[in-house]
């Protein structure tokens, strides 16, 4: 059975919206922020601490599993869901963002992307019709095409250039998507030009995706500016009635400004990466627990937050499990990233609800950034 989507309410000052999504006769609210489970494994959690943070959607990355274990070995196995066991609903990427930046300029052609296996040296090549493929093996519920991945500073030539590609791509992945139980989304791109955004989404509506994700928002030297004017040229011409998925954002405050412009969807690997280096999201900014002030701090990591971590240990703990490099200490602080960003996703649409969005932005900018 498909994924179904509803957008249940649109808040009256901004873009945003409340929607339900309905996966084998569970209700996933929307907006959502999906925790990102790489080589099918959010880094350090099992699938009943990731549900115990309130997750629905997780990511699995089709460039790494196509590697190893490889797709077929996950299609034996009965797909993603029985291999690594999580039956809430998965979404994979296109495996185009690694691609890209492992592929050098001359190895980017019109039938597909030729790169060297991280792992062994062994030459590959993608297409966009190997991509889908791939990812039907792994059993996705939803799918991304494969598109091409410019750098921000890419010229104005060069993106246009690139939209076209991913448009012809996208065309050619469609072509052969079977999408028996699978939703195959389109990815918008033009970096921060209307004019590009605009070809690229109503190219991509002509086609008659069943979503949209919102590509090159999530590049090194990208300003939160560009970002921005992305989710704004992206949505406005985007159809009401289909999910909106801004790839690779996990920033408390972007994942705000883009529900304020109409996204529903996001993910990051950023709460699992701060944590392994110590680092904590909370109410009043992010912490970094390997500092001296916590060593005697025997409070939780946030005392507004719920979770296993916040409820059951201090800081103090945190901090000496970081020093002495015991996983327990990254466990601890993904679980509560992770939930902190599920729980701000939370905040965020009782916000919508009660069409007081803006209100909400200002108010956490004032307590995280201290402005």
């Amino acid at each position: 059975m498909k994924l179904t989507f509803t957008v249940e309410k649109q808040e009256a000052n901004s873009q945003a919206r409340l929607g339900k999504i309905n996966y084998k006769d569970q209700i996933y609210e929307t907006p959502m922020f999906m925790p990102v489970g790489t080589q099918a494994t959010v880094k350090t959690l099992s699938p009943e601490e990731i549900k115990e943070t309130k997750a629905g959607i997780i990511l699995a990355n089709t460039y790494h599993l196509w590697l190893r274990p490889g797709d077929e070995i996950v299609k034996e196995a009965g797909g993603l869901h029985k291999f690594m066991n999580y039956d809430g609903p998965i979404l994979t990427d296109s495996g185009g963002f690694q691609v890209f930046s492992l592929a050098k300029p001359k190895d980017i052609t019109e039938e597909g992307v030729h790169f060297k296996n991280q792992y062994n040296g062994d030459a590959f090549f993608l297409t966009p019709e190997k991509s889908i493929q791939i990812q039907e093996n792994l059993g996705s519920d939803i799918i991304m095409s494969f598109d091409e991945c410019p750098p921000a500073s890419a010229s104005y030539e060069y993106l246009k250039q690139s939209v076209e590609r991913t448009l012809r791509w996208a065309k050619r992945g469609k072509d052969v998507f079977i999408g028996e139980n699978t939703l195959l989304f389109g990815i918008v791109q033009g970096g921060a030009h209307e004019n590009l955004r605009k070809m690229s989404a109503e190219a991509l509506v002509a086609m008659d995706f069943d979503g949209y994700s919102i590509g090159g928002v999530a590049n090194d030297h990208e300003s939160k500016e560009d970002m921005y004017k992305a989710f704004s040229y992206s949505t406005k011409y985007l159809p009401e009635d289909k999910l909106r998925y801004a790839m690779g954002i996990g920033e408390p405050i972007d994942l705000i400004e883009g529900v304020i412009r109409g996204i529903d969807l996001f993910d990051c690997v950023t709460p699992t990466r701060l944590a392994r280096h110590g680092h904590a999201f909370t109410k009043y900014g992010k912490i970094n627990l390997k500092n001296a002030k916590y060593k005697r701090d025997f409070t939780p990591i946030d005392e507004t937050c719920d979770c296993y971590a916040c409820k059951h240990y201090t800081k103090a703990y945190i901090k000496h499990l970081i020093n002495a490099e015991e996983t327990f200490g990254a466990r601890l602080l993904s679980i509560h990233n992770i939930r902190f960003l599920i729980h701000l996703m939370e905040d965020i649409r009782k916000a919508i609800q009660n069409d007081n969005l803006l209100e909400f932005r200002d108010t956490f900018i004032k307590e995280y950034y201290g402005e």
